[in-house]
């Protein structure tokens, strides 16, 4: 038996469960107000099939896990690919506890969507099971990952409900510039998210299409003695290139829209690893999500937040702020243990030192001051309502930058995880 496969199919399984479980709360949240039945009877009836699907595809989800780790040899949590697969799988458990504490059926709709998100981002990267390097090689790979990964998956749960309560609260009849300045950052957050669904359309579209794009860079070392010496290295693309490595010329290039070339070269002062190409993903990320929530905005005739708010309306903003809270206070403890405790003793028996001030290292520094600050300013400050959830909606920000933003655009020891 190819357990790899086996693991890939059960893979597909828990996405496509996903997906039914988010379409079964979104009914629950909208299809209320097209029901015959009571409001309470039909989000119940709905809430609990998608509560059931979602438990079933978090159990497929496991098993993708597992039969992969088996199939490989080592935990599923050595890349880009393995890591977001396993991130997604955590905010299930984590909405799971959640959801059995509260019962709240509609935490799903916001929830759900994530998941499915991390699931298609992890999709970009090569799937292909590969060999532990070195560095990876240890037990404290297994222990520092899974539990610094499932403090975040709360965090991702606090963030849902907060970014749920933020919208239920906004006031669309507001005309002064406070009220103005609530609807503007609440649907800037729902931009946001739609950049990185316009990144994975863009990518699967062009990667359906079968596009690619080759450039030829070359980079100049000066040694300490004067001299010079001359690298070429081959950079592929795989969204039609906005911009171009710095110093390079092309190889292959498929035109489109009539582009036979770049427009625009990559700035000599960014000289990170790929550089280039990852500045093109911004760009296109930006486009395809402004397109995407143009579109959207088109067919919706107002701000999509004015079309979510009227379907939270039956919802106590209260609840929702004491879930986010609670989701942060269980992740809070579990992260500081797998992102900086454990994180310090695996660095110490690797690279012999607690500390390093690697960019991975600092950002994690940066995440658990900024959630000591929320918890602090929450319970000591009586900071509540619109300012606890804009900390919870804000830190989550961070923790994607931790993961995503570090590992492919800040090069340091941890770099080997964007492979």
């Amino acid at each position: 038996m190819n357990w790899l496969d086996f693991s890939s199919d059960s893979f597909m399984v828990a996405f496509y469960l996903y997906c039914a479980a988010f379409i079964s709360f979104a009914i629950a949240v909208a299809g209320k107000r097209w029901s015959n039945r009571k409001p309470e009877d039909h989000t119940n009836r709905w809430g609990k099939i998608g509560f059931g699907l979602a438990v079933v595809g978090w159990v497929a989800h496991l098993t993708f896990f597992f039969t992969r780790w088996y199939g490989s040899g080592h935990i599923p949590t050595s890349n880009m690919y393995e890591f977001m697969t396993f991130l997604g799988m955590a905010i299930m458990f984590a909405f799971i506890v959640v959801h059995l504490i509260y019962r709240n059926m509609i935490l799903g709709a916001f929830s759900l969507p994530l998941v499915i998100i991390l699931i298609a981002y992890a999709s970009v990267f090569p799937s292909e099971a590969q060999p532990l390097i070195p560095a990876l090689n240890s037990v404290w790979l297994k222990i520092h990952v899974t539990t610094a990964a499932t403090g975040e998956a709360f965090f991702a749960v606090g963030f849902a409900a907060a970014l749920m309560q933020l919208i239920r609260v906004v006031d669309f009849t507001r005309t002064d510039k406070a009220g103005k300045r609530a609807r503007f950052w609440t649907e800037f957050s729902l931009f946001v998210i739609i950049v990185l669904i316009g990144f994975l359309v863009a990518v699967f579209a062009f990667r359906g299409a079968g596009y690619t794009a080759t450039f030829s860079q070359e980079k100049v070392t000066i040694a300490d003695d004067g001299t010079a010496s001359s690298e070429f290295k081959e950079v592929k693309y795989g969204l039609p290139p906005l911009v171009k490595p710095y110093n390079s010329e092309k190889v292959e290039f498929q035109s489109f829209l009539g582009m036979t070339d770049a427009p625009i070269e990559s700035p000599s002062w960014l000289n990170g690893a790929n550089a280039g190409r990852k500045l093109n993903t911004v760009l296109w990320s930006v486009i395809s999500g402004a397109a995407l929530y143009g579109l959207l905005r088109l067919i919706a005739r107002k701000q999509l937040a004015a079309v979510i708010h009227p379907h939270l309306t039956d919802i106590d903003p209260d609840d929702l702020e004491e879930i986010s809270y609670r989701a942060i206070a269980i992740g809070f403890p579990i992260f500081t243990l797998g992102a900086l405790i454990f994180a310090m003793i695996w660095a110490q028996i690797a690279w012999s030192r607690f500390w390093g001030w690697d960019p991975k290292e600092v950002w994690a520094l940066v995440t658990f001051l900024f959630y000591s600050a929320y918890l602090h300013l929450r319970l000591s400050r009586g900071w509540q309502g619109t300012r606890s959830a804009w900390l919870a909606v804000i830190g989550f920000l961070v923790v994607m930058f931790t993961l995503v933003g570090v590992n492919l655009v800040i090069a340091g020891l941890h770099s080997y995880a964007g492979v």
